[in-house]
């Protein structure tokens, strides 16, 4: 019988490398237009991969108890690299946001990608010791972490990475325990701090004012969903063959990063489309089963396991939604495909402890 740790580590195979064959089709125009070669993201999100690849042979070899044991140290370098991000030289600021780190050698990078995996690392490490019933001090010690690096987050003007933390770290809590008043007042006191930061930047404003009435301006804020859903519908069933897309020739800005689930929709079609929501269904039905058959055996495992799946198809979701005009444009990459080496390394990190726990589960069970 073919185990599913294997099935999943093949799922995530096929998604990487189609995601890079899909990366370069996007990415080669934009490329040869600011005079590089055609493979020239191609090659660094490659490297990305690369790496992705040596730290998942890593993390599946590693003990679980070291795991455990650079938990903490994990999150205080993630708030050492937060803060050097915003108070020292080696921040990059790029349109007008302090996201990126460059730190002598290596690559450029977003340390905010590695406070995602870190935090679920902390919240699954931290309610598999708690009791059922939380204490205050547990209610306490979760806000502050979470509190902490979301305003960090937010001070680096990334307000689509702060969502998709935040929204998976509620999925954390609900599965760890917090009772739902306190889930209610939390959301309730975030939703002032959120709605002053829209307030401040009246683009914000803009952006939500043409979602909700998309003919506001079509040709302004509105224009890169307007021409990836034009992408998405030349598509028909088959598409117009990979490499042969016409929305990555500058009708769709930067359509190898956050947009290029248009593109791919208009190469490879609704048949395309289905293919990809497929994968992703998947790698939620192979991921949250991991987290349930655990649950009673080994909290810890059980609670990352939900918490990394949850991460990477609330992501793809989100993605989704916002190239198909369902929710208000923002930059969300899509996982395993989108332009963003940071993203892709903790993607497929993130897929190689999901992987961890379902190899170690098949390992107990043929004990």
């Amino acid at each position: 019988m073919v185990r599913r740790s294997a099935i999943f580590i093949v799922l995530v195979t096929i998604l990487v490398l189609y995601g890079l064959v899909c990366m370069y089709s996007a990415s080669s125009y934009e490329a040869i237009k600011e005079g590089l070669e055609a493979s020239y993201y191609f090659k660094r999100q490659a490297v990305f991969a690369l790496l992705g690849l040596a730290a998942s042979i890593v993390i599946i070899a590693v003990p679980e108890r070291l795991i455990r044991l650079f938990i903490i140290p994990l999150l205080a370098l993630c708030l050492v690299l937060m803060l050097m991000t915003l108070f020292t030289s080696y921040g990059q600021t790029i349109l007008g946001a302090r996201r990126w780190l460059k730190l002598g050698p290596l690559p450029q990078f977003q340390p905010s990608e590695l406070v995602k995996l870190s935090t679920i690392l902390f919240l699954a490490w931290y309610f598999s010791k708690c009791p059922e019933k939380l204490r205050l001090r547990d209610y306490a010690i979760t806000v502050a972490a979470i509190g902490s690096f979301a305003l960090l987050i937010l001070a680096q003007k990334d307000f689509s990475t702060s969502i998709i933390y935040l929204g998976t770290c509620l999925g954390m809590m609900m599965l760890g325990g917090f009772d739902l008043k306190w889930t209610g007042l939390i959301i309730g006191a975030s939703i002032v701090p959120l709605l002053l930061f829209i307030a401040l930047k009246p683009f914000r404003i803009l952006r939500i004012a043409s979602f909700l009435f998309p003919d506001l301006d079509p040709s302004g804020i509105n224009y890169q969903v307007t021409n990836a859903k034009a992408a998405i519908s030349r598509g028909l069933f088959l598409g117009s063959g990979i490499g042969k897309g016409t929305g990555k020739l500058g009708s769709i800005p930067e359509v190898q990063s956050d947009f290029i689930f248009a593109s791919i929709a208009e190469e490879t079609g609704l048949l395309g489309i289905i293919l990809i929501c497929s994968a992703f269904l998947a790698f939620a039905f192979l991921g949250f089963s991991a987290s349930r058959r655990q649950l009673e055996r080994n909290r810890f495992y059980s609670y990352m396991c939900y918490g990394f799946t949850f991460m990477v198809i609330f992501q793809a979701i989100v993605n989704i939604a916002v190239v198909t005009g369902l929710l208000p444009p923002t930059g969300i990459p899509l996982p395993f495909f989108s332009q963003g080496g940071t993203n892709l390394l903790v993607v497929i990190m993130e897929s190689a402890m999901i992987a961890k726990v379902m190899r170690d589960s098949e390992r107990g069970e043929s004990l």
